[in-house]
Parts: structure tokens; C-alpha cells; sequence
């Protein structure tokens, strides 16, 4: 079995939802309390043991390929000042030197398409998919999960987690075969089906592992929904010739793809830290027009 030493993240959307923020700055550099989102799921990778970042890029997406490089003269002032905490802080979440990759996403064709720019720098061995929108929380990562499974089968991971039945129909979801292990065998997938015809309330939570076979079917993919090449359609026929599982993963999920799941994040992961959160809770209760305990 093939270990998974590389993940791609697809970071070439425009991210038209938080416009004018991000008319200059990407989306996946917003920062979620102290860090920009595509940190937290890089440092989801990491825990996971991938060893080979792979940035699938767009115009005016420079800053993400900075974001991952050193800064001497910032790391040289915090060194003269002292502030050796934070220097680590920064030391630690550095990748090393040939560990990141960045290639270009020339026009807006899809997830499918996107993760078909990264083929060759994936090359022939299986690979993650971390959506980059989607940041999760739990004490043991989503993506460290998906390996461990699969590890036990071999095969394509796809993460899962339950929705509220009545809102499955604004997602892709599963239908649910055989258990094993922390998973179970996928024997159906549709995307954003009819309320009241989902298989289940098993929503894909931007998390994969794939087999490089993925890469060709791609190749060909028509396009589907929205004049887009979909990664689902690829991996509909992916599962006619390979087993594809679901890992059920069971912490919190927030999509910082839209507002609301941004500002949910932002309460979520400042509410965690204990030097935050008294103050973040007295905020929200003055905000609330709450008296104070």
C-alpha cells in the first residue's frame, strides 16, 4: 500500500461572497481569530503526515505562496526583540525547504479541473483533497481520521458528517453500504438531491483521499453542473471501477466560504482559547444587550 505523502489544495476561487475584502486579499488568507484559514487546514495536513503541499493557484494569489515562505527581516526583528515565542510559533509552521508546490488554475472550470491542474506534481500515488473553505475542529483532525482509514482498506477516502435531514438537499451526499473500521463502503452518491430523496443525511465535508486514477477520468470529464468539470462526476465513475469509503467524522465544521460560516469559525475557535474567551463571551452578551454575571 502506497503511503499518502502529498495533498492538494485547491485555493484559485475568487471568493465573490466576501467581496470587497477580497478584491486584493484571497480568501483563504482572512484570518480566523489569529491565523488565515488556509493555515488551519495546512496544519490539518500536517497532523495527518503529509509531507508535500500542493497549491493549486490563481491571479492575485501571490500572498498564499508568501504566507508559506520565510520573512527574514520579520524573523530577524523578532529574534533582536526577544520574542523567541513567537519566532517558534512561526519556525514551527513552516514548511521546509521543497515541501511546497504552487501551480496555476488558467481559467474557472471547477473543482474537477482544478485538482486535474495538480496531476503532474501529485504524479502516480494516491493523494489528499482538503478543500480549503471548509476548517473543522475536533481533537483529532478529520483528515488524520481519513488516513488511518485508509490505511485499513487501500482505497478512496471520502469524509462525512451528518446534516440536518431537512438541509441535505443543499449538498452532496452519500448513500451508506457495509461499516468498517471507523467507516463504511459508499454505494451511491447525488449531488444536492430533491428534498426528500437523499440516501441519507451524510454530507461530503470537503475532505479526500483519492487514487491517482482520478487524474485520467478527469481528463475526459464532461461538463456538468454549472458549465464546470465536478469532481462528484469523476468520482461517480471512479466507483464503478474502485471501492470508495466514508470516514464518519464527528467534530465541528465550519465553512468559511460564506459570512455566516466565517463569523461562526471566528466565535468557535476564539471561544476555545481560555485567554479569549471571558472576553468573547462578554462581548457577545453586550453586543446581546445581556447584563454581565
Amino acid at each position: 500500500m502506497r503511503k499518502v505523502r502529498k495533498a492538494v489544495f485547491p485555493v484559485a476561487g475568487l471568493g465573490t461572497r466576501f467581496l470587497p475584502a477580497t478584491k486584493a486579499i484571497p480568501k483563504e488568507m482572512l484570518t480566523v481569530v489569529d491565523r488565515p484559514v488556509i493555515q488551519y487546514v495546512v496544519d490539518e495536513a500536517r497532523e495527518a503526515g503529509i509531507e508535500h503541499f500542493i497549491f493549486v493557484t490563481g491571479r492575485n494569489k501571490a500572498v498564499i505562496e508568501d504566507h508559506f515562505d520565510i520573512q527574514f527581516e520579520l524573523y530577524d526583528t523578532l529574534e533582536q526583540r526577544g520574542k523567541t515565542d513567537q519566532l517558534e510559533m512561526l519556525r514551527t509552521m513552516q514548511p521546509a525547504p521543497g515541501q511546497t508546490s504552487f501551480t496555476r488554475q488558467q481559467e474557472p472550470l471547477g473543482l474537477g479541473h482544478a485538482v486535474w491542474c495538480a496531476r503532474d506534481l501529485v504524479g502516480n500515488e494516491p493523494f489528499a483533497l482538503l478543500l480549503p473553505d471548509m476548517i473543522m475542529q475536533s481533537e483529532e483532525s478529520c483528515m488524520k481520521g481519513m488516513v488511518e482509514l485508509y490505511r485499513r482498506t487501500g482505497n478512496n477516502v471520502i469524509g462525512v458528517q451528518e446534516c440536518d435531514p431537512d438541509e441535505a438537499h443543499k449538498y452532496g451526499i452519500v448513500a451508506k453500504g457495509a461499516e468498517l473500521h471507523t467507516g463504511f463502503e459508499i454505494t451511491g452518491m447525488v449531488e444536492k438531491p430533491a428534498k426528500g430523496t437523499a440516501p441519507t443525511n451524510l454530507y461530503i465535508n470537503g475532505r479526500y483521499i483519492l487514487q491517482p486514477e482520478i487524474f485520467q477520468l478527469l481528463e475526459n470529464q464532461e461538463r456538468g453542473a454549472g458549465g464546470e468539470i465536478q469532481l462528484t462526476d469523476a468520482m461517480l465513475r471512479l466507483g464503478k471501477e474502485q471501492t470508495l469509503f466514508g470516514y464518519h467524522y464527528r467534530g465541528n465544521t465550519y465553512d468559511c466560504g460564506s459570512p455566516e460560516g466565517f463569523i461562526e469559525a471566528n466565535l468557535a475557535f476564539a471561544l476555545q482559547k481560555p485567554e479569549l474567551r471571558e472576553v468573547v463571551e462578554g462581548l457577545i452578551g453586550k453586543a446581546l444587550g445581556r447584563p454581565r454575571d
